[in-house]
């Protein structure tokens, strides 16, 4: 059970899987680039943990929730839309990470090394990622209902700040255990891909994001295996082979947009 790939592929199929589903609702509300920008707010705590000889998951986390409420309340007091804050947030993390991060872990916290997954830490991995996925499967309808129209939502009962919080701290818990798989660079690809491939083969929204879980699988499971076959690093491999199905989806030209 402490067989590294066999972690590395667990770590990977329900992080990737977690990743497309969060991602099939940012896709749809149009927030695509906001799972890209809270990666790269992860990259100071991630030198800051790095520093203190700690799990960069964990100082992933932790400024990752800090930069969540930022946004949040920045969003909620001041008339710039969500993608302007976290665009400030964002670039003012980046140049604080490129300062704090040692140089010779540079490039890990960048794209990642599942292969040194522990077993406790693949057990976390899969226990926020069924976490994650339970919590937006509950908030899935009133988001897509805010999506259409935060008036008909709030006639409906939906209180737009609670549940776009929740949202925000779902793609934050994503994003912090992501970064192990695919580093604070590239993560944002794993929220963007599947869902954008499962966009183009699915002809209605249930099958949207199934196919967005499934697709999610398959590239990390596949991107996997072809790091471990070519010996190249696991996270660019990942989102090559989710780039690579995105494509392939592009052929067909029979789908109808969600």
């Amino acid at each position: 059970m402490t067989n590294p790939l066999f972690l590395s592929l667990m770590v990977g199929a329900f992080v990737g899987g977690a990743a497309g589903y969060l991602g099939s609702l940012m896709v749809t509300r149009k927030m695509a680039l906001v799972g890209d920008a809270l990666g790269h707010i992860a990259l100071p705590g991630m030198g800051l943990a790095l520093l203190l000889k700690v799990d960069v998951t964990l100082g992933a986390f932790v400024f990752l929730a800090l930069g969540i409420l930022l946004i949040w309340r920045l969003g909620e007091k001041t008339s710039l839309s969500s993608e302007t804050v976290v665009g400030i947030v964002f670039v003012s993390s980046l140049a604080v990470g490129f300062l704090i991060v040692p140089e010779p872990e540079l490039l890990e916290s960048l794209i990642g090394d599942i292969g040194k997954v522990s077993f406790p830490w693949a057990l976390i991995s899969v226990g926020v990622s069924i976490g994650v996925v339970i919590l937006v499967n509950r908030i899935y309808p009133g988001m897509m209902l805010m999506s259409i129209s935060v008036d008909l939502a709030s006639v409906e009962g939906i209180a737009a700040t609670r549940y776009n919080l929740i949202y925000l701290a779902a793609i934050a818990l994503i994003v912090s255990i992501g970064v192990k798989v695919t580093g604070s660079l590239l993560v944002g690809a794993l929220v963007i891909i599947p869902p954008a491939t499962a966009r183009m083969i699915s002809r209605d929204m249930q099958r949207y994001a199934s196919s967005s879980v499934a697709i999610g699988v398959i590239s990390s499971v596949a991107g996997i295996v072809v790091s471990r076959m070519t010996r190249l690093p696991a996270g660019p491999s990942i989102i090559l082979v989710g780039a690579l199905l995105f494509l392939l989806a592009l052929v067909p030209r029979r789908t109808r947009p969600v």
